[in-house]
């Protein structure tokens, strides 16, 4: 009994298969086999990669050599087909016509590849049929093989697969055997053939169906590749804003800080309140302390993802300013960076957001000429204008070879985020001397008194 199970089950699990394998076969080679699938041009990136030496006017023309190629080969088909035809005669006629079917089989992989397929093998069995129809023309036609009909049709398999997908190659090789071992049987042709000609199709559609396996999965890898920078970028986008966010809830945090304690004072320093102008201070003050509370609960949120964020440095510690800049320098200039730096215009209190942010983009911009251009010098240029602050870090070409860097671009990232945050704008591009310049504006409202004098520090 068990015996008689399993083989039941053995039975229907090969019955799936080949239903699943004839199911596969019918989606292939039969659903809109003629549906229109146009080849493209070839990308200018690859033209670029392959021929770099070739002219700019022709890298045009480059684009669209797959096409050129197979066209010059159906041609090359025609003319074979019509050599031994003579011009006016039914021979001539028969030819013309079998050279048209014949060589419009690899012009139509350019559109529709399935169907150009079913085109070939239809020309392949025709001529296979002359053998019969047409005995008396034994040199027109040959051997069932030995008809231009059948390397054509072989072409078409290989460009087949390369254009659609790998398993079509075991497909077409089947039913294309398939019908050669009918028409061998029904012209009566010597079937010793068919074997050798079987395993040479076999190991070039096996070939080209490893060439298109391999260049999916190299398309795949590239297409991985990409996803994974984008994802890195984004990532690191969302980490310099939680950085960027932190920093400026002290800022925010001291100034709703200043409001509620104001608020709370300023009842006492007015005789006799009207009680509707100490409602409005209480109002204000509640108001005040409520989002303070709010600006905890989403820092707390924004922590939640790193909560070793300040182990590196005391969390109560006010946040730097430009007026920390020479600290700054100093220790720069104790980890072996030869830095300058020049102030002009006349400095003044700036709003603390725009000189944290101006103090991150200097730390950030030094830090870069450290890890990417040793034994250069920098220069670093604050400049204090009307309608905002000018930042300026630039340093020279490296003296010897910097050290691979797998954070390349992050903080260059990170600065565009401050200033685009404030909105200013930033430029960061190598220079012609080999070194790199970081330059930043971040606009500031005016203030009265300013003056346009200059001073230097180093």
């Amino acid at each position: 009994m068990n015996e008689t199970t399993q083989s039941q089950d053995a039975l229907r699990s090969e019955a799936r298969i080949a239903h699943g394998a004839l199911h596969r076969l019918r989606q292939d080679l039969f659903v809109d086999a003629f549906a229109f699938r146009p080849l493209p041009p070839l990308e200018d990136a690859k033209i670029s990669r392959w021929v770099p030496w070739l002219p700019e006017r022709l890298r045009r023309w480059a684009r669209w050599l797959p096409h050129l190629t197979v066209g010059f080969f159906s041609v090359l088909v025609f003319l074979a087909g019509m050599a031994d035809s003579g011009p006016g005669s039914l021979q001539g006629l028969l030819a013309a016509g079998f050279a048209v079917l014949v060589a419009a089989g690899p012009l139509l992989t350019l559109f529709r590849p399935v169907g150009a397929y079913w085109l070939s093998l239809f020309a392949f069995a025709v001529l296979g049929f002359a053998e019969v129809v047409f005995s008396s023309y034994p040199t027109m036609y040959g051997t069932l093989f030995g008809s231009g009909a059948f390397p054509t049709l072989l072409a078409v398999m290989v460009l087949v697969v390369l254009r659609t997908r790998p398993r079509l190659a075991v497909e077409m090789w089947l039913v294309t055997f398939g019908v050669a071992g009918a028409l061998t049987v029904l012209v009566g042709a010597d079937p010793g053939d068919l074997p050798p000609v079987a395993v040479f199709c076999g190991a070039v559609l096996i070939a080209a169906a490893a060439v298109r396996a391999w260049r999916e999965e190299r398309r795949q890898v590239v297409e991985t590749q990409s996803a994974t920078q984008e994802e890195r970028t984004r990532r690191t986008l969302l980490e310099e804003r939680a950085l960027i966010a932190r920093e400026l809830h002290d800022v925010v945090a001291h100034h709703m800080s200043v409001i509620a304690i104001q608020a709370e004072a300023a009842p006492y320093r007015v005789k006799d309140t009207p009680p509707e102008l100490a409602t409005s201070f209480a109002t204000i003050r509640e108001n005040a302390v409520a989002a303070l509370a709010e600006l905890r609960r989403i820092l707390g949120v924004v922590r939640s993802a790193d909560p070793d964020a300040f182990a590196e440095s005391d969390p109560e510690a006010p946040q730097p300013t430009l007026g920390s800049l020479d600290s700054l320098l100093d220790s720069v200039r104790s980890a072996g960076l030869v830095v300058e730096a020049v102030v002009t215009g006349s400095p003044r209190p700036l709003p603390q957001g725009v000189e944290l942010s101006a103090y991150r983009i200097v730390q950030e911009g030094l830090s870069n000429a450290l890890r990417h251009s040793p034994g250069a010098e920098a220069r670093v240029e604050i400049s204090y204008v009307l309608g905002g602050l000018g930042v300026r870090i630039v340093n020279g070409a490296p003296s010897r070879l910097a050290k691979p860097s797998p954070g390349a671009g992050h903080g260059v990232l990170g600065m565009r985020e401050r200033v685009q945050m404030l909105g200013g704008e930033m430029t960061a591009e190598p220079t012609e001397d080999g070194g790199f310049e970081v330059a930043a504006f971040i606009p500031v409202a005016n203030t009265a008194g300013q003056t346009k004098t200059g001073g230097n520090r180093s």
